[in-house]
């Protein structure tokens, strides 16, 4: 069984054979490990073999982890953020990728504020039109991104979605597609608060194409883990 030292070299040599297919440095992804029901000796395995960035889907997994080997990585919450699990990730997470509502954005400001810090954040884009999915609707999705760049310790960094699951990644490129184009529009509004606009797309399944179409963070699980472990 390769380990995951061996799965990561593969998972950048793809994304390098990607970047390369559609132009550009593969040195503007970054790979999140995604974590959610992987054991805390695989998430220290990864830190070794030069995971830099790891995902969680809830927040007390995210604790667990982060009281079992300390702040040796940044930790992205990847997750939909319930209100009452706001003061805990501001607290613990680097990163806020699934920012969807201006409710969260104001709560999540607040909180920033009171551990006088600035919280970097991602909004979540729904591009599936399903009540069942979070995120904003791309009609909303400047008004939600103005609101944020008004907030004082809240800091917009780029956009994040997650199309629906193909057994054909092929499938997936339109989604992809469609968010980098939210992001250029949001970019020419001057509402980010940095000078590259992060666009947070792509899975185990589909990074590749996610990656051709401007992705620039990938969030991979299994292709680094192996098959998650339920409980």
């Amino acid at each position: 069984m390769p380990s995951i030292k061996d799965n990561l070299r593969g998972v950048h040599e793809r994304i390098q054979e990607a970047a390369n297919r559609s132009g550009r440095p593969a040195s503007e992804v970054s790979v999140v490990g995604v974590t959610k029901g992987v054991p805390l000796a695989k998430v220290q395995e990864a830190i070794e073999a030069g995971v830099a960035i790891f995902g969680e889907n809830y927040v007390q997994e995210a604790l667990d982890k982060i009281e079992g080997i300390g702040r040796r990585a940044a930790w992205h919450m990847i997750g939909h953020l319930q209100k009452n699990k706001a003061r805990d990730a501001v607290r613990f997470f680097d990163v806020i990728e699934t920012v969807d509502r201006h409710e969260l954005a104001e709560i999540l400001d607040r909180r920033a504020e009171s551990e006088d810090r600035m919280l970097e954040v991602f909004v979540q884009v729904n591009l599936v039109k399903e009540d069942s999915r979070f995120g904003v609707d791309p009609d909303k999705l400047l008004f939600l991104v103005e609101d944020i760049a008004k907030r004082t310790h809240l800091r917009m960094m780029g956009l994040m979605t997650i199309p629906p699951f193909f057994e054909d990644p092929e499938k997936a490129r339109p989604y992809f597609r469609r968010l980098r184009t939210l992001g250029e529009a949001v970019r020419l509004e001057g509402l980010v608060g940095r000078e590259r606009m992060e666009i947070s797309m792509g899975m185990s399944g589909d990074y590749e194409v996610a990656v051709e179409e401007g992705a620039s963070i990938v969030r991979i699980g299994t292709a680094i883990f192996g098959p998650r472990v339920h409980t």
